[in-house]
């Protein structure tokens, strides 16, 4: 028997009941090829976590540097502190751009004719964690850069210094890592609020857009089917159950929340319509029924990296259970 089950034949309110295997799907041979390239991907992805979770900046080194402009060993310093940083930053931002490589071979295999989404994650439940895999460190990754205002100050002084340093002639070693095409795309990044999120959103709507043979609707019916998957495991006893880890519960509700995001990006109503096929009351009220240290950056992330969200057809009683 597969790791997912369709453990209800009626459809309840329409939306699909399954339990994904989040914890143990392995892939079928069919599976296998994609499944190796985006695992070569994911296997960083913990220290990747690692390394931003240990960043601590160079705050007061900058500040010693600014409050001193003639004391050169002070500038040396702050400089000395500031570049291994930025390398560090080029490696997130470099991961993000293989994330999105990674994103896009998974939508273009759960996506593909002629199988519909249900089928399709019946058929690669692998695949499927693989892509909640993601969007777990997705939204981990950016709940911990958002904690990191240090990110920002440092990579400001890094490119202000880098510009004087570059009118004075000094030779340097790190343009041969950063480069001044570089250090303009990872400001684009590090200036989101979420960059990893961003990332995904915009690689989710090109992915729609390049492939203008492929229906909107096989892109979005996968994400609102895995926001569904996921609501009704978090909502019903007997699933939760069977969840060996309690970390599987904030899993499910990570992935719950990125997908939703990626919905409200693509399609053209978004997530919040009435029209949505995301049951949004019921995916708001699971959160709200979890512990408020658990969720309070998953709400968050509803609040303030949805695209329509304060649409006006938005309903009221929806944004009033997102206050």
């Amino acid at each position: 028997m597969g790791n997912l089950l369709k453990v209800l034949t009626r459809e309840i309110e329409n939306y699909p009941h399954f339990f994904l295997d989040f914890e143990n799907a392995q892939p079928t041979d069919c599976e296998r090829e994609v499944w190796n390239q985006v695992n070569a991907v994911l296997q960083e992805s913990e220290s990747i976590l690692t390394g931003l979770q240990a960043y601590k900046g160079a705050g007061q080194e900058i500040r010693d540097a600014i409050q001193n402009p003639n004391d050169m060993l002070l500038q040396e310093r702050a400089w000395n502190s500031v570049c291994p940083l930025v390398i560090r930053l080029k490696k997130f931002y470099a991961f993000s751009l293989k994330l999105e490589e990674a994103l896009k071979s998974l939508l273009e295999s759960l996506t593909c004719p002629p199988y519909t989404p249900t089928q399709h994650l019946e058929r690669e439940q692998a695949l499927a964690k693989q892509f909640a895999e993601i969007l777990h460190f997705t939204l981990r990754f950016d709940e911990l850069k958002m904690r990191i205002p240090a990110i920002q100050n440092d990579f400001s002084y890094y490119r202000r210094t880098i510009s004087r340093n570059r009118l004075n002639n000094m030779n340097l070693d790190i343009e041969n890592e950063v480069n001044n095409e570089m250090a303009n795309r990872m400001s684009l990044f590090y200036a989101e609020a979420t960059p990893m999120l961003k990332t995904l959103s915009t690689a989710t709507t090109n992915f729609v857009t390049e492939n203008k043979t492929l229906p909107l609707e096989n892109t979005t019916d996968c994400l609102s089917t895995m926001a569904s998957v996921c609501k009704v495991m978090l909502e019903t006893p007997e699933y939760t159950s069977r969840f060996n880890s309690e970390d599987t519960l904030l899993f499910c509700m990570r992935v719950m929340v990125g997908v939703i995001i990626l919905y409200d990006h693509v399609h053209p109503n978004g997530a919040f319509n009435k029209s949505s096929k995301i049951d949004m009351k019921g995916c708001i009220k699971v959160l709200k029924d979890q512990p408020a240290d658990n969720v309070e950056g998953l709400l968050n992330a509803l609040k303030f990296t949805t695209k329509h969200l304060n649409d006006e057809s938005t309903p009221k009683n929806i944004r009033t259970m997102l206050q």
